[in-house]
């Protein structure tokens, strides 16, 4: 048996209007009262796709205050690009919000009155759990989580091109540069790396693999993990990294060393951002649909009112540069 607004209200003791207003986030309730309210819905099985939410008139586009810097904005700046496109197309306001785990981020979302959400780039559970309790659809751009809706770039495959190539070239200790795991994509990357080195029957050196943390001097730890693995017996001769601008700080540590790119070592980005086709040597690596991305996040949200657990995948492709082979 479907639970009803009325099932709902008669099991938290708030009248059937107040369950509705709540459900539909309108004004007039207390966040306390709202989260009671969706929390009980969730509990008790009620389908939220029965709340009519109508034409989307305004989406708000949420970026985790640890992206909102320079070494992510080459990246997310454009998939925010497609977002506005999208949304510039179909008529749709567009708002931007940052947020972290510490603020008040339902209030944040409430001064922008969105219709709908789209949360680009890594987020805690918990803070994508609190947006949840908002009722708006959502869509999750570069980050998956169960239950959730998502539209991410094959970060696996990109993974295995990326490596597969540097094996193809004939580099024969292949080391990675990676972010925090706790990441969706940077996990897929190192799945994908990992996979490669496994089908070419290469050991995968736990030695030549470094986790960058994200932070404030994360240029300076990039440079000391490129320092520490040149300075072992057998260094890499190879490097694959989880992002175009380690890659490139990669790249120009080697270069201060004196190494040769590609001779001494060749090195493989992802993400494809403008910076890399414009570096000496130019930089290899994974080009992602950044804009179609954004794009594709906002059309999710139009062709489904409510979009229930929808997991897409976008394609990816290696393009080939001089900091990965002697001649392009």
């Amino acid at each position: 048996m479907s639970i009803t607004i009325r099932d709902l209200a008669e099991a938290t003791g708030f009248s059937v209007g107040t369950i509705s207003r709540a459900l539909k986030n309108q004004t007039g309730l207390t966040e306390t009262t709202r989260a009671m309210i969706f929390h009980a819905a969730q509990e008790m099985g009620y389908d939220l796709s029965k709340l009519k939410h109508g034409r989307l008139r305004r989406i708000a586009f949420l970026l985790h205050r640890q992206h909102n810097n320079l070494s992510s904005s080459p990246f997310y700046s454009i998939v925010l690009h497609g977002v506005e496109a999208a949304c510039r197309r179909a008529g749709i306001a567009l708002s931007f919000v940052a947020v972290g785990p510490s603020e008040p981020v339902m209030e944040q979302i409430r001064v922008h009155q969105p219709d709908a959400i789209v949360c680009a780039g890594f987020f805690e559970t918990e803070l994508l759990e609190a947006i949840r309790t908002s009722g708006k659809p959502m869509v999750l751009i570069d980050m998956r989580l169960p239950g959730f809706t998502s539209i991410n770039p094959n970060h696996r495959l990109g993974g295995y091109l990326a490596t597969q190539h540097l094996i193809k070239s004939g580099r024969k200790r292949i080391g990675m540069l990676s972010g925090p795991h706790a990441h969706y994509s940077i996990q897929e990357r190192v799945h994908g790396f990992r996979k490669a080195l496994f089908e070419a029957k290469m050991l995968a050196n736990p030695d030549y693999e470094i986790a960058i943390p994200h932070q404030a001097e994360e240029e300076k730890m990039v440079r000391q993990a490129v320092t520490d693995l040149l300075a072992m017996s057998e260094p890499p001769d190879a490097l694959f990294c989880y992002n175009d601008n380690t890659a490139l700080t990669a790249m120009n540590t080697c270069l201060d060393l004196g190494l040769k790119v590609p001779h001494d070592i060749a090195i493989v980005g992802f993400d494809d951002i403008r910076a890399a086709a414009k570096a000496q040597p130019a930089l290899s690596s994974i080009a992602v649909d950044k804009e179609g991305l954004g794009a594709e996040g906002v059309a999710m949200l139009l062709r489904h009112a409510q979009p229930e657990n929808l997991e897409t995948t976008l394609a990816v492709q290696l393009i080939v540069r001089g900091s990965s082979v002697l001649s392009v």
